[in-house]
């Protein structure tokens, strides 16, 4: 087991962590001498700001040292991109690890909060640099809501020994107008560069930013879809209007290098053979004879066919011959190599980070059109054809094999594993007939579109439940059974012994025990 080691902080004194967090690496040598408050930076010039927006773009992405225990042994597994190969790794069995879930909180509330409230202090609010710092504090936040529920959001970086947690509902509340606030801003501004090349996503490219926050807003309209569907179209509809992403060249991938140990996450953690392509993606995948299946996984070793296993194996099904790593599906070529040997790996460190992919935008599209919102031109049928296009385009993959695809009558197929899996389901990629199928194969799609971002792809999940993943074989937690899904992750233990106060009254907020069962605000299944 190679979990990476972790130094946590005390999530009761978020608001002290301003000016103690490290901010950049060697951005200032006389940072001792500036910080003369506890609570706050209170002289930065103008060319330490970009440091400090690079620093939270770095944060928000959980980045090689947090990686594993943020995402991949969580909503990676959720989600069913991956299953795990290790019997160590409960978390595919439900299991709430009470110290693996820190790596999840901790780097927001330590590392990007502090950067980005110390940029709202030190920049006009009518800026461009405000504006691109409020878009990443709501996508930043969006992904710790989105895990837990009620989270400290309106108190967060403030000083105290307390902070207390803000209800989901008003938390959205809050990002939807940011992002309206910073789109109107960003609207003046486009001949600005804010942050130049410190800005690790765009490069300071305002236009790209109006787009992402705008298809932010439609990822987030369409996420309360079902708990307010009145304010869901509003913010769609506004967000439409605005302009989304619409091009291959707007996908947003964040820059990592080897320097500092800012590397790939997923890169990172892939040679450590511990996960393996999930039954579900072989399902899909092979099913539909995609061509993304070889850039997403690379063939097992030993047989040269791609092969998954199913989600939520003990230790007895793990040591099954074909459950094994050299007989399963490792991630593709862009993050890791193999080299002519089972073990011998060569990990591709460097390679962007997937932020957000236009192909989300048309799908987010065409179940606007379905729900019948305005949409503007375009049919769902052909928001649905360019979602794909775009998603393949973004792999690399044109032409007529794109089009086969989108005209294909082929449906998943059963894996073929120990478990006698059937086929995930029956739906084709050729648009079908009626609502219920059109819904299914939106959320299908958008599924893999979503690859290998797993934090969105389970939420998705959680909102529409497509694709129709399998049940987990085993949960070793009494709150979600196999025939479930976990709903959210609990509170974390460090909140519970240290804003204690705060995390009680947090629990009302939910409407239902702190545990993994009990569905956030906006998940009406």
């Amino acid at each position: 087991m190679k979990l990476l080691n972790h130094k946590f902080v005390r999530t009761s004194t978020i608001g002290l962590m301003i000016g103690s967090a490290s901010i950049w690496g060697g951005c200032t040598s006389d940072f001792d001498e500036i910080n003369t408050s506890k609570t706050s930076l209170t002289s930065l010039s103008p060319d330490e700001l970009p440091y400090l927006f690079a620093r939270a773009q770095q944060q928000a992405s959980y980045a090689a040292g947090t990686y594993q225990t943020a995402q991949n042994l969580y909503a990676d597994l959720f989600a069913q991109f991956f299953a795990t190969t290790t019997a160590n790794f409960q978390s595919d069995r439900y299991f709430m690890h009470p110290t693996w879930i820190n790596s999840h909180w901790n780097p927001v509330y330590t590392q990007v909060v502090p950067q980005l409230k110390n940029l709202f202090r030190q920049t006009d609010p009518g800026s461009s640099e405000y504006a691109l710092a409020s878009i990443w504090w709501v996508y930043s936040f969006h992904r710790v809501t989105d895990y837990y529920g009620p989270i400290p959001y309106f108190a967060a970086g403030e000083p105290g020994d307390g902070v207390a947690y803000d209800a989901q509902e008003l938390i959205y509340d809050d990002f939807f107008k940011r992002l309206a606030t910073a789109t109107t801003v960003l609207k003046g501004k486009t001949s600005e560069k804010p942050y130049g090349n410190f800005d690790i996503v765009y490069g300071g490219d305002v236009n790209k930013w109006i787009k992402f926050a705008n298809t932010l807003r439609l990822r987030l309209a369409l996420r309360i879809s079902k708990v307010d569907p009145a304010r869901a179209k509003t913010e769609a509809e506004a967000a439409i209007a605005g302009g989304l992403l619409t091009d291959v060249a707007d996908n947003a991938y964040m820059v990592k290098s080897l320097l500092g140990g800012d590397n790939n996450g997923l890169a990172t953690i892939s040679g450590w053979g511990e996960f393996r392509m999930s039954a579900s993606m072989e399902s899909v995948l092979k099913g539909y004879d995609d061509p993304r299946i070889g850039i997403f996984f690379q063939p097992a070793f030993l047989t040269k066919t791609y092969e998954g296993l199913r989600n939520g194996l003990g230790p007895t099904e793990l040591a099954v011959a074909a459950n094994s790593n050299d007989n399963t599906s490792n991630i593709g070529e862009r993050w890791i190599r193999n080299t002519g040997a089972g073990s011998a790996w060569d990990r591709q460190l460097a390679v962007q980070q997937d932020v957000m992919h236009t192909a989300e935008a048309y799908f987010l599209l065409a179940e606007a059109a379905v729900n019948k919102w305005n949409t503007g031109t375009g049919t769902a049928q052909v928001f649905y054809e360019k979602g794909i296009e775009a998603s393949m385009a973004g792999w690399g993959i044109t032409g007529a094999s794109v089009t086969a695809y989108i005209n294909s009558t082929k449906t998943p197929v059963a894996p073929g594993d120990q478990q006698n899996s059937p086929a995930l389901s029956n739906i084709p990629v050729k648009w079908g007939a009626t609502e219920a199928i059109q819904r299914e194969q939106i959320g299908t799609q958008k599924w893999l579109a979503l690859f290998p971002d797993g934090i969105e792809a389970w939420a998705e999940f959680r909102r529409s439940r497509f694709p129709k993943l399998y049940p987990v074989v085993h949960s070793v937690n009494a709150d979600v059974p196999t025939t479930a899904v976990v709903r959210r992750i609990p509170f974390i233990l460090q909140e519970k012994q240290s804003n204690a106060a705060a995390v009680t009254e947090a629990v009302k907020l939910l409407n239902g025990p702190d545990n993994a069962a009990t569905p956030l605000w906006w998940d009406k299944n």
